[in-house]
């Protein structure tokens, strides 16, 4: 059998699964699942990985990441392998617990995220006990099916209810993981949780069935035509370098300081050392997020920043992404002005 195509650019986002060996039952118990979230948070420190949407279903999973690093690989063979290690000797068994190699999926930024999260949340509800399995799905789509009043409040009920995924805390149910990246969605969203919430919730009662998948290139990207083309054009790249790093970044520490520098009206020096200063940042979070630079390597350019007050710089700036709108709007211009997706 064919391997399946791996698309690895730095700064990409990616929805990844992977299925139980014979589909068979990847998580038995709570604690199966703690030790895959304890194993996940491991991942996104040992590689860098930015998780920004989960659900765990008995014998498969669901993640949306993002890898400023180009390293999906790396970080998804370490997981899958240590966990089924871990699982093999609490169980009791032998062998392989996942059914071959994960599969990830290379998708445009934008709309798209959104829309993948929100298939991703879908999951413990597009099932036959509540009616929205696959033929169901369809059916409701071309308007063959209505669901009833009380299916419509039991699919509710479960998403709104089920533990083992990110929507709780995308919608404001529960207070999120401490790794779990919410920002980068919730600003695509008016009105941040409240409104992701409101969006996905009546999405769902309205029975809306996911077609994004119809964007699908080579079972390996998902987005427009233009988008498919360009990162055909980089793989043909990667493959005639030696290294990832030849591949450019997305966008230089250079271009991201003037670009702060025109949204605040004053240059670098002059607030860089501002104690609770914004600008700065916005200029890490930017550099990080979409230029992949790591934390060392943005602490130098901060004037000498340790590596752990960069990371709590950009977890801090999630959070005022999150709770401020002027701060969503200024990241949104400070990236229109580089000329990179919002």
């Amino acid at each position: 059998m064919a391997r399946p195509l791996r698309v690895n650019i730095p700064g990409g986002w990616y929805h990844v699964t992977s299925r139980g060996q014979r589909r068979e039952r990847i998580y038995y118990d709570a604690d199966d699942r703690r030790e895959f979230l304890r194993r996940v948070e491991e991942m996104t420190k040992r590689f860098l990985i930015e998780v920004h949407a989960y659900v765990l279903m008995p014998n498969h999973y669901h993640l949306l990441i993002r890898s400023p690093n180009a390293n999906t690989s790396e970080a998804m063979q370490w997981l899958n392998n240590g966990y089924g290690m871990w699982w093999n000797r609490r169980h009791g068994q032998v062998g392989h617990v996942f059914q071959g190699r994960f599969k990830s999926i290379l998708v445009e930024g934008g709309v798209n995220l959104l829309r993948v999260s929100q298939y991703l949340h879908f999951n413990p509800v597009a099932v036959k006990g509540l009616g929205w399995g696959k033929r169901e799905k369809s059916a409701e789509k071309l308007g063959l099916r209505t669901p009833s009043p009380e299916l419509v409040k039991k699919r509710l009920e479960t998403l709104r209810s089920f533990r083992w995924s990110s929507y709780r805390a995308y919608a404001g149910y529960e207070r999120p993981l401490e790794w779990l990246t919410r920002a980068e969605i919730l600003r695509r969203v008016k009105g941040c949780s409240e409104g992701y919430r409101a969006q996905t919730e009546d999405r769902l009662a309205q029975g809306a069935s996911e077609d994004l998948w119809s964007q699908l290139k080579w079972s390996a990207i998902l987005g427009s035509e233009r988008f498919a083309k360009a990162m055909r054009e980089k793989m043909d790249v990667q493959r005639e370098t030696h290294g990832r790093k030849a591949l450019r970044r997305e966008v230089s520490w250079e271009r991201v300081v003037q670009a702060v520098e025109r949204v605040k009206g004053e240059r670098w020096e002059d607030f860089v050392d501002r104690h609770g200063d914004w600008g700065r940042d916005l200029a890490l979070w930017i550099a990080r997020k979409r230029g992949g630079m790591t934390l060392r390597e943005l602490g130098k350019q901060a004037n000498g920043l340790d590596y752990s007050a960069v990371s709590e710089a950009i977890r801090r700036f999630d959070r005022k992404i999150i709770d401020h709108r002027h701060v969503r709007a200024t990241v949104k211009k400070t990236l229109h002005l580089l000329n990179i997706e919002t």
